[in-house]
């Protein structure tokens, strides 16, 4: 049975591989990788921000197709940035979505996007 893990770890290698492939490993630092990973997502935010409210169905095919790029930009620098700093992305998101379960507890916040700081 595959690991949890399986699927990122792939994409982790192809990464690490297409990396090497450049000799691109000695700018890879996580200030780098961190700083590219913020321009990435401001570029997918460009494509909403002119948007009348940002749903979905505003958003014409060829948009999407663009949309669908800068999304593994994020994912690809992310995971990137993971590797660098020995960070294993599952077990971490496991322990942040502990956390905000304990923050955000279902029964006091269903349909309510306030801060778990303000109720």
């Amino acid at each position: 049975m595959p690991s949890e893990n399986s699927e990122l770890e792939v994409l982790r290698d192809r990464i690490r591989e297409f990396v090497a492939e450049r000799d691109w490993d000695r700018f890879h630092t996580p200030k780098n990788l961190a700083m590219a990973l913020a321009v990435e997502a401001a570029e997918l935010l460009e494509h909403f921000q002119w948007l009348r409210t940002g749903a979905d169905d505003e958003l014409p095919e060829p948009r999407r197709e663009q949309v669908r790029h800068e999304i593994a930009d994020v994912l690809i620098y992310l995971i990137r940035l993971a590797d660098k700093m020995d960070v294993n992305l599952h077990d971490a998101v496991m322990d942040k979505m502990k956390i905000n379960r304990e923050k955000y507890p279902a029964d006091k916040v269903r349909g309510d996007s306030r801060k778990y700081s303000e109720y």
